[in-house]
């Protein structure tokens, strides 16, 4: 069977993500640039991932998902919780327990600040410094349906027609033809260690990109 595929945008940059489901059991975690089409392969998680539930930050750097985990049930994590974490990884910035499917995930009102649905206490190990967490109820992303018999559709950043069907990214460009702009079918699960950069306290990666400014803007 082909893979599901579903995207979100981010509102202020280029770029996107995707969540790739399958084989059974696998989902995968795809960073987009919309300014190149250049991707990026990032976590393998082997649980289910509900993309409809998850957001991307503005600046497109910071992911709030939304997973369920049976074999995390008698554990602190519970089978199901909301996290943050830098896409494409699924390294969590912040983490808050759910225990159930029903509700979970959120969106981001800022590059820092986001709204979760229901109200959970967070967990210890993975304390959410430098963001800024209100809990309420908040929109699902949804198709958008503008392509018959697509399985998810919607408009980049450029104003592209984007839509997916069998496991290919595809847009319908200005003639109305449907062009192929990557083809996710025929990956295998193939889980890799995040990074160090993933696990890095958010407020300390912003002081150093911050230092960094301050140089170049000295050169």
């Amino acid at each position: 069977m082909p893979p599901r595929l579903f995207v979100i945008f981010a509102e202020s940059a280029h770029e996107a993500v995707i969540f790739r489901r399958g084989p059974t059991g696998w989902c995968h975690v795809i960073r987009w640039n919309t300014h190149n089409d250049t991707f990026h392969s990032g976590a393998w998680f082997k649980g289910r991932i509900y993309p409809e539930k998850c957001d991307l930050s503005p600046d497109g750097e910071l992911l709030l998902y939304f997973v369920h985990q049976g074999s995390r049930f008698r554990t602190s994590y519970t089978h199901a919780w909301t996290a943050i974490s830098r896409t494409p990884w699924l390294t969590a910035i912040g983490l808050w327990p759910q225990g159930t499917t029903y509700g979970g995930g959120g969106r981001f009102t800022d590059n820092r600040s986001a709204i979760i649905r229901g109200h959970m206490s967070i967990h210890p190990d993975h304390p959410g410094a430098g963001m800024s967490i209100a809990f309420g109820d908040v929109p699902h992303h949804v198709s958008c349906e503008q392509v018959e018999g697509s399985e998810w559709s919607g408009r980049d950043q450029n104003g592209r027609l984007v839509f997916t069907l069998n496991g290919l990214l595809m847009y319908r460009n200005t003639k109305g033809i449907d062009v192929c702009l990557a083809d996710f079918n025929g990956y295998t699960p193939d889980p890799q260690p995040a990074p160090p950069s993933a696990g890095q306290p958010l407020r300390a990666f912003k002081q150093r990109s911050n230092r960094r400014k301050r140089k170049e803007r000295g050169r």
